[in-house]
């Protein structure tokens, strides 16, 4: 009998195929369980740049083997796939059987004894996985030149675990602005949700945690592009007169370079504004009207930051990103 059972050695050569979308991207995602990242890898460059003995998480860099990033609805559909085929091969190697047996008996004699199979002969060929739909952000590792792309915000390659600065930079200017612009949303929600008083309180604080934001973004993004340049102050990024003497040392190059004399002021302005916010709840105070030369305010009052300032926030620090990138030669 076990003859009869030939088709389901194919059982050991089944394979399922993946989709790759419309840019020619495949779906991957993060075995680590505490992060699960979803993400996209350029089918050219997941076999060519790629390799098998590890890749990186572009969310939290956790490092494995390029044979663990299916995602769970690959596996899953995977698995599905499988039991289909198995049971396909079954009824295939059932039907068989049973004709096979047929054949073999003689018709000789007053007892005739054949084999019949019933049931619907089942699917033995795979479906490949679907994939996703196409991610929104396309990046390109300015190490590697892997193409890879997400959904929101990587920090790091797949291919080669690069930690772009200059990306995370980037994705923290886009969190920004995707708050102020949907600030109004957000109000129209709480206030419908619990009540006017509560929606105001939040996007008091969605503005104040903005220019908090652009400022660490910036004093990140210094710190990576200052490193062969030599040895850091502590927070020194985070003081514009500072940083800007630290860059003309290192690039011969300093922010008035690439601001106005208005634009120097404003952005001085916002990231005393920001100094107030974490060390003083706000509260003005005699340091503050020093350091900014900030005459709209007296001391006692707290700081109120507007939607104009977090999109100028924006336009500033952009273009500091722009003129730095220059200085230290990169493209």
């Amino acid at each position: 009998m076990s003859g009869y059972f030939k088709e389901l050695e194919e059982l050991k050569a089944v394979s399922v195929g993946i989709d790759s979308d419309e840019k020619g991207y495949t779906d991957k995602q993060c075995p680590s369980e505490e992060c699960e990242f979803l993400f996209k890898v350029n089918n050219d460059d997941w076999l060519s740049l790629f390799k098998d003995e590890a890749v990186w998480c572009p969310m939290c860099r956790h490092e494995a083997p390029a044979d663990q990033w299916f995602t769970i609805a690959q596996v899953e559909h995977s698995k599905a796939e499988a039991i289909k085929v198995a049971e396909g091969l079954v009824r295939k190697s059932l039907a068989n059987m049973a004709n096979k047996f047929n054949r073999g008996q003689s018709k000789k004699g007053f007892v005739s004894i054949s084999m019949k199979y019933k049931g619907e002969n089942g699917r033995t060929f795979t479906i490949p996985a679907k994939a996703a739909e196409a991610m929104e952000l396309d990046i390109a590792c300015e190490k590697c030149h892997s193409r890879f792309s997400v959904i929101g915000s990587a920090f790091f390659c797949p291919a080669c675990g690069h930690n772009s600065v200059n990306q995370m930079f980037n994705d923290s200017l886009r969190k920004i602005k995707a708050k102020i612009d949907n600030i109004d949303i957000v109000r129209e929600a709480i206030s419908v949700a619990a009540n006017k008083d509560d929606a105001e309180l939040t996007c008091r604080s969605l503005r104040e945690t903005c220019v908090s934001d652009g400022v660490v973004a910036f004093q990140k993004l210094c710190e990576g592009l200052y490193e062969p340049y030599g040895k850091i102050p502590f927070n020194a990024f985070q003081r514009i007169e500072q940083g800007s003497q630290l860059w003309e040392k290192a690039i011969n190059k300093k922010y008035s370079d690439w601001l106005t004399i208005e634009q120097l002021n404003q952005i001085n302005v916002l990231f005393q504004k920001r100094h107030l916010l974490s060390h003083n709840e706000g509260i003005v105070d005699e340091k503050y009207l020093t350091n900014s030369g900030d005459e709209s305010y007296k001391v006692g009052q707290r700081i109120v930051i507007s939607d104009n300032d977090v999109e100028t926030l924006l336009i500033i620090l952009g273009k500091l990103n722009e003129g730095l990138k220059q200085g230290c030669g990169i493209v």
